[in-house]
């Protein structure tokens, strides 16, 4: 880091290499914080975690109880030891609560004035978060499984929504009615996720083991069908054109957009170039997947070697998203893991879990001392060197 520092001070080295450099390391140092607690406020599972864009402050928590709490992650104490405060919540007295499990909260992109939140009560709300109040509703014949708004959008305000049909729905906030249907799935949608590099590029997942990516502008269906043989088998193979050999439960871009992260009830996971839906044949080995839903998983942002970050029953696998190695398994929670989001700007995440906590990992301050059974250090130290060289 010395070097680093030095080498920036005499101008011999771009500034971001620095940056990102410490950033990889600050990751590759997560771990369970033994000084900072998440306030509890669930009695159930907590299913959807996500934090906004804006200053990085806020995040919104949803449960199986279908409450929502917003909690501020900023340590105004400045002691060492706190806990993440509730400032307020959905509770179950609320008057427009969730009935059932709330299963995707996302911050409006550009504004942390509203919120979104979707649940299997077959809604979609849309929250003004100064009142906490309902600005709009929508109501779908079917359980909600996902949605998602683009946070590149600047031409459209459409939010995604995946449902037990086959079916992607589009609402326009701004119409407030569902302005578009999206064809070609045939069985159940478990999650979808807009590009972070173009506003108009969707990606879907299915229970049909199949995912699909589109350009909403377009009405003749998909832009690509992913396929996990790179169209090598034949055509009439049982597995021709689909991504996994099991359901396709989850979804997430890599923060530059040009890759896609597919994960699956196979025990895989696997990594799309986006532009021309071609399996890259990233090993990562087995990804334990048994989840009947969509499984929520995060990618860092900024680093010199970006990660993945996977539930895995109970604990949550760290990944090299390029190579395939697996870096670290992150343990605490005592239930499975349903989710978990990456705070960019301090390289923190948060986990949340059947066990009814939020959990936050944070870089390690020091490096420990290594022993028998810890084989971090020994990876932190490998990419040091190639940091160095």
């Amino acid at each position: 880091m010395l070097g680093f520092l030095s080498a920036r001070q005499a101008g011999l080295e771009d500034p971001l290499r620095l940056r990102r450099a410490e950033s990889t390391r600050r990751v590759l140092g997560l771990e369970l914080n033994k000084d900072r607690d998440v306030e509890r406020i669930h009695c159930s599972g907590v299913n959807t975690l996500d934090i906004e864009p804006v200053e990085g402050r806020y995040m919104l928590s949803g449960g199986s109880d279908g409450v929502i709490v917003l909690y501020d992650l900023e340590n105004s104490s400045r002691q060492p030891y706190y806990t993440c405060k509730a400032v307020c919540s959905v509770g179950r007295s609320h008057p427009d609560v969730h009935k059932y499990s709330v299963e995707t909260v996302q911050w409006y992109p550009h504004d942390t004035g509203m919120f979104t939140s979707s649940s299997f009560d077959k809604t979609l709300k849309v929250w003004d978060t100064n009142t906490l109040q309902i600005a709009d509703v929508f109501n779908f014949e079917e359980t909600v499984y996902s949605h998602h708004m683009s946070p590149v959008a600047t031409k459209h305000c459409l939010v995604a929504v995946g449902t037990r049909g086959p079916k992607v729905q589009l609402c326009d906030l701004k119409s407030g009615s569902c302005s578009h249907i999206l064809q070609g799935h045939r069985q159940e949608i478990l999650a979808v996720s807009w590009s972070p590099r173009y506003e108009y590029i969707l990606a879907t997942a299915s229970a049909d083991s199949r995912a699909k990516l589109w350009d909403v502008r377009r009405a003749s269906g998909c832009l690509i069908t992913l396929d996990q043989h790179n169209g090598k088998k034949s055509q009439a193979a049982e597995s021709a054109n689909t991504a996994h050999n099991g359901k396709v439960n989850g979804l997430c871009f890599t923060s530059d957009g040009l890759h896609l992260l597919t994960v699956g009830t196979d025990n895989r996971m696997r990594l799309w170039n986006s532009s021309n839906g071609e399996n890259t044949l990233v090993n990562y080995g087995k990804v334990y997947n048994d989840s009947r839903k969509g499984l929520k998983f995060t990618v860092s942002s900024g680093c010199s070697s970006e990660f993945v970050f996977v539930p895995y029953g109970s604990t949550i696998a760290v990944y090299t998203i390029y190579s395939g190695e697996q870096i670290t398994m992150l343990k605490g929670h005592y239930k499975t893991v349903d989710c978990c989001v990456f705070q960019s700007n301090f390289q923190e995440l948060y986990s949340g879990s059947r066990d009814c906590n939020i959990l936050a990992w944070v870089p390690s301050l020091c490096e420990s001392v290594p022993d028998a059974d810890d084989e971090v250090n020994i990876i932190h130290t490998t990419f040091l060197v190639m940091f160095s060289a």
